[in-house]
């Protein structure tokens, strides 16, 4: 008998239905992993089987009886980790302990909650409170309270989503090592592919809401334990990445509206970034210039710190040509957004220089477009205003009439061609990096800086958002510059993919050229002959630099 049972099962808001006719039997001891996107109902799913709410329609059992509440028989980890805060790592996992063992002794409660630290490597902070740790490391101490309830299913929802590529491998590990050892029954929540892949027994995809259901369920058919770059080159692992993949991205595109064809024409209006020089020099200068149009020349930043100075970049050299796309990839810490922050000029350079174009990069300025993780909108402006302010001071010679279509024409891109009054505060997160991305491309820049631009978004938006962007980079190909912890968006944007070593001292430590034919679709990605052979090149970069390696001279 399956030892959580969800029969019929269907969950309103008002008047918003958010699941309908759930089904699913899991056995004890097994793996599920349950993929969604944002709006799906995930999150809803989870607070069912907790027992945190009930069901508007069927019924959720363990062994064969209804749940009507929470119980310490099922541990729940949420993405935002809610810890004491005025409580040590051990204080926190503590209260677990105490509360499901009250009878055993003072000693044999330290001991246990001694375990549960060392079981999520946490021994050399147990002292620590969380304002004292990293976001990987107060997740941690989220896990390892739910395990400390010795629950017999640990519901997991999106625990590792909002953490550094490095930090998420390593507790992916951690969860893995943790089931193998006890079995216990796990239900993980989560939008990443990959993860499900690695970790799960069965991946089970949930369609996109209003009323969203199940789709087919994917048999992880793989030996464990599974290394994420060796799975890499198994073709079962091929197979079921592009089945999933091609799935979600069906059903997302079913529930979604299609991006509205532009009707707006971009007017011939020049901006002022264009800095036309005289006619002789341009001659002159034709044949070398865009194969050195940006060029970083042994560019160094050092912070003063109270032990020292820091060296964070140490020797950063590379030259790129006019219209060229460059991922730049590597582990957190590894200077990544200080070169994109330098070349901005939002953060000053300590040695060494970079020249765009010609000239030095001494400070901020509008030919160079940045798109942060986290769009920066004026909330009370609406998607045009937001958007017309850089228009506005790019294009001053422009009438109203042009500013506003060059406004449009870039909108209606990104699909927010119903979407042009509306306020950013009425936005989601995908929507404001719609406009993010539009104003970046509407300032006719000489170079678009994209720093982890679509990091914060789940997997389905992160998609779309990415050909939006190839598509709208195709029909301008301004040079740019992607910094991504993500392997699969750096191959996919990019002509080049430079990784950087570990800091401090970061710097160049391999290029790979992607020699794949444009326009790229990620669906068209996962059937290319070269793709998994680039992949593999830049994940065993990666897990070399894991694992401590250094930088090699020159």
């Amino acid at each position: 008998m399956a030892i959580l049972e969800l029969k019929g099962v269907g969950k309103s808001f008002g008047r918003t239905n958010v699941l309908a006719g759930i089904d699913l039997a899991i056995e004890e001891g097994e793996f599920i992993a349950i993929l969604g996107f944002s709006g799906s109902g995930k999150s809803t799913l989870v607070s069912l089987m907790a027992g945190l709410s009930q069901p508007d329609q069927g019924e959720i059992l363990l062994h064969g009886k209804k749940i009507t509440g929470p119980g310490a028989d099922r541990g729940v980890v949420f993405q935002s980790y809610s810890l004491m805060p005025w409580l040590t790592v051990q204080g926190n996992i503590a209260l677990a302990v105490n509360a499901t063992t009250p009878k055993a002794s003072a000693a044999e409660r330290a001991e246990m909650v001694a375990k549960y630290i060392q079981m999520v490597g946490l021994a050399h902070a147990a002292d620590r409170r969380p304002a004292e740790l990293s976001g990987g490391m107060r997740q941690r101490v989220a896990v390892a309270r739910a395990l400390a309830m010795r629950p017999e299913i640990l519901l997991l929802d999106e625990p590792l989503s909002a953490l550094d590529a490095l930090t998420r491998a390593k507790l992916q590990d951690e969860i893995e090592a943790i089931w193998s050892g006890d079995k216990k029954t796990v239900v993980l929540i989560t939008n990443d592919v990959d993860e499900a892949l690695l970790l799960a027994d069965r991946v089970i995809p949930l369609n996109p809401g209003p009323g969203a259901t199940f789709g087919p369920a994917f048999t992880v058919d793989l030996p464990r334990p599974r290394d994420r770059t060796a799975v890499n080159s198994d073709e079962t692992f091929k197979r079921l990445r592009a089945e999933i993949t091609a799935y979600l991205m069906a059903a997302g595109i079913e529930s979604k509206a299609a991006i509205s064809d532009s009707k707006t024409s971009l007017p011939a209006v020049l901006p002022i970034t264009a800095n036309r020089p005289p006619q002789a020099y341009a001659q002159a200068g034709r044949a070398n210039n865009p194969d050195r149009y940006l060029e970083f020349t042994q560019l160094k930043k050092i912070y003063p710190t109270a032990k020292g100075p820091l060296t964070v970049v140490d020797g950063f050299d590379l030259k790129m040509k006019q219209g060229e796309f460059i991922s730049l990839i590597g582990h957190s810490g590894c200077g990544k957004s200080t070169v994109l922050t330098m070349t901005a000029g939002l953060t000053g350079v300590s040695e060494g220089g970079i020249i765009l174009d010609g000239r030095e990069v001494t400070e901020a300025g509008p030919d160079r477009a940045v798109v942060f993780q986290a769009p920066s909108l004026f909330p009370w402006l609406t998607a045009l205003e937001n958007v017309a302010l850089g228009v506005d001071r790019v294009y001053p010679h422009a009438s109203p009439a042009e500013r506003r279509d060059i406004v449009t024409y870039y909108l209606e891109r990104v699909g927010l061609a119903d979407a042009l009054n509306r306020p950013a505060a009425d936005m989601s997160n995908g929507m404001k990096q719609r406009v993010g991305i539009a104003r970046a491309f509407a300032l006719s820049p000489k170079l678009l800086l994209l720093d982890e631009p679509f990091g914060m978004l789940d997997s389905l938006t992160r998609w779309e958002l990415q050909e939006v962007l190839m598509e709208v980079w195709a029909r301008t190909k301004v040079t740019a510059i992607c910094v991504t912890h993500d392997v699969d968006e750096a191959i996919l944007m990019a002509d080049r993919v430079v990784m950087m070593t570990n800091g401090p001292h970061a710097r160049i430590g391999k290029i790979v050229d992607v020699d794949i034919e444009r326009p790229r679709t990620r669906r068209a990605l996962l059937d290319h002959p070269r793709y998994y052979h680039y992949r593999q090149e830049v994940l065993n970069f990666l897990d070399e630099y894991e694992h401590g390696a250094q930088a090699k001279a020159g």
